[in-house]
């Protein structure tokens, strides 16, 4: 069965998983926008969405708490500070996923994952 599992795998072991979700976490908050396969977009969007609320807050443990996803500490002040800031009035709905085609060598789906500009 299959309930309140509502992780993507992404055919790789937890650790591998858990890593590639922060790094691509760290170059969405850095960039804006980042270009990948579709399934891993979608995989990493709710992480984004969670930090995103958590730094609305602006308090010691929400900055704690993006600084445990992330692991830089000017990458926190910059969610917390900037990005969080943005979307103060905004109940959820941080980012968007633009589909973009295939890729040439293995056709698999590519899509852009970025944070939006309100």
């Amino acid at each position: 069965m299959k309930h309140r599992n509502k992780l993507k795998k992404l055919s790789r072991p937890s650790d591998h998983r858990k890593a590639l979700i922060k790094n691509m976490m760290r170059s969405l908050f850095e960039h804006g926008s980042i270009v990948t396969t579709l399934p891993k977009a979608k995989a990493v969007k709710p992480f984004v969405e969670k930090v995103i609320t958590k730094g609305k807050s602006g308090s010691v443990h929400s900055r704690r708490y993006i600084y445990s996803y992330l692991g830089d500490r000017k990458l926190t002040n910059k969610v917390v500070d900037e990005i969080s800031k943005k979307f103060q009035s905004r109940p959820g709905g941080y980012t968007r996923i633009l589909k973009m085609g295939q890729r040439r060598g293995d056709a698999s789906e590519i899509a852009l994952l970025q944070i939006l500009d309100e």
